[in-house]
């Protein structure tokens, strides 16, 4: 019997062990599976479209609709990324040359064809849409796993986090994350082709020779008037 009752104490010790590395190890797990060595955080780029409508008069925008659009884009804080565009239902190009004119002063160009928009655009009025972009990297930073346990070498849920948020962040036009800046091949060419043309045309500085460091010769070469007879 004393024997029979040391067994089944010398069992409970094991038994939790056993239990407690169990439950350790699963309070452990969780690494995602991705063997790649892409990041599943990837940028999202959102846009969203602000519009104004102003009234038209067969000359343009009358001075008050002026003012109040550009009220509307002081407000709106126009800046490098903003895409404008016109819906003009009259087709009165005087009416899209006044946008054009106000939106330039901002260093901004203005597109035809404006996004679709919620609502219709009265008779002898015209909308102006200021599209915007944003973007962010959703679920960064993710440290779900905290764990060191990497059966699958996998890489960590919050692997690219750093690298993608920073670039969502510092990105002047967002547009580019998905379509890159777009330009026609003659201007990269001209551009190209200055740089290369300079680079050639430019005379080496050492074509004039070395500059003389000395100052001059200095030398006096004077006998010092001897005093004696």
């Amino acid at each position: 019997m004393p024997v029979a009752r040391h067994k089944s104490m010398a069992r409970i010790p094991a038994l939790a062990l056993a239990l407690t590395l169990g439950f350790g190890l699963a309070g452990c797990g969780g690494m995602a599976e991705n063997a790649s060595l892409n990041s599943t955080k990837q940028a999202v780029v959102e846009r969203t479209s602000f519009t104004l409508d102003v009234a038209t008069s067969p000359s343009g925008l009358p001075i008050s609709e002026q003012q109040r659009l550009d009220g509307w884009f002081q407000t709106m804080d126009l800046r490098y990324g903003d895409r404008i565009a016109i819906e003009n239902p009259g087709q009165n190009p005087a009416v899209a040359n006044a946008i054009r004119e106000l939106a330039g002063r901002y260093g901004m160009m203005v597109s035809e064809t404006a996004p679709v928009t919620s609502g219709f655009v009265n008779p002898g009025s015209a909308r102006v849409v200021i599209t915007r972009s944003t973007a962010s990297v959703p679920g960064c930073p993710d440290w779900s796993a905290n764990s060191d346990m990497n059966y699958k070498n996998a890489t960590s849920p919050n692997f690219g986090c750093a690298t993608n948020s920073n670039l969502a962040a510092m990105v002047a036009d967002p547009q580019d994350l998905l379509e890159g800046k777009k330009g026609s091949s003659e201007t990269v060419i001209v551009t190209s082709n200055k740089a290369i043309s300079t680079y050639r045309e430019t005379a080496p500085t050492g074509k004039g020779g070395l500059m003389d460091a000395t100052g001059g010769s200095g030398s006096s070469g004077g006998s010092g008037g001897s005093g004696g007879n």
